[in-house]
């Protein structure tokens, strides 16, 4: 880059751990400034914003999820502190709900994540998921203590499981994620695919799963005979999956939730198991994490997981890999590789 100033970035959580060599690179091109962690608590780190003790940084780098998210929400209150000569906002989880990728495009900033370096790993916890609500896994997990609860879930659970074959499978949410899932399932288990997204994937994507789209999420809930939750949680924080749809789901089907805890009504799944609507539940994600619904832990339909379906070494290590490729393509003037509200922006910091 010659003489001339390197472009800084603001790298927010713990130093990166895997890619070493790509982030050895990373500090040549650029200035990496990274907060203290005191510094990054909601008060300090608007106070440095508002004084640019980082300077007039050009990029956000979040490489790890577990940190990196001590100022809180990035919203209307935090966005307009960022200098105007940020261009991009690269950080690691496919969720988003963090940051409103909304007002980022307001004003100028390409906000990408990191979905793509977690799919597989998500898409496997949701296979397992799959597999609990068709073959009733908590209840045959669980059993094993004592010779009574052995003997009891060995007699009684065949009758109440079955095989996912040929079974319905519906994916809101076609995305990088949904489409893994949809893709294992249909190889694996040869279930028939049905989704619901707001963009209909071309006719070559869904011959590959023999996917079918359907026009409305209430079609997909009624003829599905398991219903995974895909899609990114809703910016106006409205429930995907509430008590009414869940009325107009099939009788004695599943549901699984990859997604966000946010996006559904707890206590309306929790009727809906007790009342036979619903034969299984899968769980990842939960609306008070880290405080899980205590009317589904008593169930024995319903398997819950830790927020814990993208949580692999390989997802790590590409979470930090794609954020700081992200980053280095914009900087250097090119298309970065996972944006998500580049729709939105009118106007990018140039």
């Amino acid at each position: 880059m010659g003489s001339e100033a390197k472009p800084i970035v603001l790298h927010i959580g713990d130093p990166v751990k895997w890619n070493l060599d790509l982030y050895s690179q990373f500090e040549k091109d650029f200035t990496v400034i990274r907060p203290s962690t005191e510094e990054r608590q909601r008060d300090e780190f608007m106070k440095g914003l508002k004084e640019k003790r980082w300077g007039d940084f050009n990029a956000i780098f979040r490489p790890f999820w577990n940190t990196g998210g001590e100022m809180g929400r990035w919203d209307k209150e935090m966005i307009p502190l960022i200098p105007e000569s940020c261009k991009i906002f690269a950080s690691a989880g496919a969720g988003f709900d963090w940051a409103d990728v909304d007002l980022l495009a307001e004003k100028g900033i390409i906000y990408c994540n990191s979905a793509a370096a977690s799919s597989e790993a998500v898409a496997d916890f949701a296979i397992f998921l799959i597999l609990a609500t068709f073959r009733n896994l908590k209840w045959c997990t669980t059993s094993a203590s004592t010779p009574q609860t052995f003997t009891e879930c060995h007699t009684l659970a065949p009758a109440l499981s079955h095989n996912p074959r040929n079974h319905t499978l519906g994916i809101i949410g076609l995305g990088n994620i949904g489409f893994e899932i949809a893709r294992k399932a249909f190889h694996a288990f040869h279930m028939k695919i049905i989704y619901f997204d707001v963009l209909r994937k071309s006719p070559a994507r869904e011959a590959e799963i023999e996917a079918q789209f359907v026009g409305s999420m209430e079609e997909l809930l009624a003829q599905s005979d398991c219903v995974v939750l895909a899609t990114p949680a809703a910016p106006d924080g409205k429930k995907v999956i509430t008590k009414e749809r869940l009325d107009g789901m099939k009788p004695g089907s599943r549901f699984v939730n990859i997604a966000r805890g946010s996006l559904v009504d707890e206590e309306a799944v929790a009727d809906a198991v007790e009342s036979g609507r619903l034969v299984g539940v899968g769980l990842d994600v939960h609306e008070n994490e880290p405080v899980v619904n205590a009317r589904l832990q008593a169930l024995r339909q319903v398997t819950l997981t830790t927020h814990n379906a993208g949580g692999t070494l390989e997802t790590h290590i590409g979470f930090e890999e794609l954020s700081m490729r992200n980053i280095d393509a914009v900087l250097k003037g090119k298309e970065p590789f996972t944006p998500v509200n580049m729709h939105l922006i009118v106007k990018p910091n140039l």
